[in-house]
């Protein structure tokens, strides 16, 4: 990276880029804007990587990206010139491993189901089109989907309302995360935002040789977990994209939020990133 930025945005994408990798108006020029600024604009998302691959190529995204809802931490090859101390290779991707890898969390949900008596059906263990069926989606992007590093993704069968709190209430005593993901849900092992965060923002600070600005953007779902880790955080009303969804904030996160379909939104928040000028 080039030593330049004095602020690292952390943009939350979700609610921004749908899963066919459409984005509101003016959000591509804000991403430009930013490339033009030498300011790093780092994606957080519960897709996986291989969901992301296209999105990359399309956005020209070539800075670090948090993926699988804090699971990890991928940053491109050579991007950095001091590296982590704890990393694994996946794909075209350095990675800093926050939680278990696979099969760590498959692992975990088949002995949760059978201690619990609750049903449960992983993605991995559907056909082609029994997965497309279940998410959805076509049979390509469904089977991205289900492409994961570290999170299991599955569904309930025909559970009851007591049955989902009793095995929400084993998961936490085993300190699994149980988290939903639209009609499917996500288990994991150990992802935490935070630490992501606090891996990538020191890489930073070391490459530039000082502590730069920390910037969040996000919807209200997203943000509370990201927020608290920004030392600014600019909110966005939820809806109001073109995307679909399968802490503390500071004073821009008050009220309703910005409207993420108006190109005046990326605008006004470009006014709000610190930048080197000159």
């Amino acid at each position: 990276m080039r030593n330049a930025s004095t602020s690292i945005v952390y943009c939350a994408i979700d609610e921004i880029i749908s899963t066919d990798n459409r984005a509101p108006e003016g959000f591509e020029e804000f991403l430009e804007t930013l490339v033009e600024w030498d300011v790093p604009c780092v994606w957080v998302t519960s897709r996986n990587r291989m969901q992301l691959d296209t999105t990359i190529r399309i956005f020209g995204h070539s800075n670090p990206f948090i993926a699988e809802g804090g699971a990890g931490a991928y940053i491109p090859a050579d991007y950095f010139h001091l590296k982590p101390s704890r990393t694994t290779r996946l794909g075209r991707f350095i990675c800093i491993p926050v939680a278990k890898l696979l099969p760590a969390a498959a692992e975990a949900l088949e002995e949760l189901a059978e201690a619990t008596g609750v049903t449960v059906v992983p993605l991995r263990s559907l056909s082609p089109r029994e997965l497309s069926q279940n998410t959805g989606f076509a049979q390509r992007e469904a089977e991205l989907l289900r492409q994961r590093d570290f999170d299991e993704l599955f569904f309930f069968a025909g559970t009851s309302p007591e049955e989902l709190k009793r095995f929400q209430e084993e998961a936490g005593r085993r300190g699994l995360q149980l988290r939903p993901r639209g009609a499917l849900w996500s288990l994991c092992l150990g992802a935490n935002m935070a630490t992501c965060f606090k891996e990538l923002s020191g890489l930073y600070d070391r490459a530039l040789r000082g502590h730069a600005a920390t910037v969040g953007i996000a919807t209200e779902e997203d943000a509370k977990e990201l927020f608290a880790c920004c030392d600014r955080g600019i909110l966005l009303a939820k809806g109001t994209g073109s995307a679909k969804r399968g802490g503390e904030t500071g004073p821009e996160a008050a009220g309703m939020g910005l409207p993420a379909q108006s190109s005046r939104t990326w605008e006004k928040i470009l006014e709000q990133i610190p930048r080197k000028r000159g």
